[in-house]
């Protein structure tokens, strides 16, 4: 199988992490230089980072009742990442 850019990022839009890091990994290895790569890199990493504090704001959204103050604190903490 060849694993290009493109197949890596397909995996990456699917939700497919691991496997689209891995393939960026290795394009890294035959072509250090590959800017598309490294950024694509810095994105999964981070987002590898930071993908549980979605999960928990995700939860938080799902359980807040309309008005109350769950539900603003979870307004206040979208308005940051604006």
């Amino acid at each position: 199988m060849f694993k290009t850019l493109t197949l890596a990022s397909i995996y990456e839009l699917q939700g497919h992490k691991e496997e689209a890091l891995s393939i960026y990994q290795e394009i890294l290895k035959k072509d250090p230089d590959n800017f598309e790569a490294k950024q694509a890199m810095k994105r999964l990493r981070i987002h590898k980072k930071f993908g549980n504090v979605n999960e928990n704001a995700k939860k938080m959204f799902m359980q807040a009742k309309s008005g109350s103050e769950e539900l603003k604190n979870f307004e206040r903490w979208l308005m940051q990442w604006n």
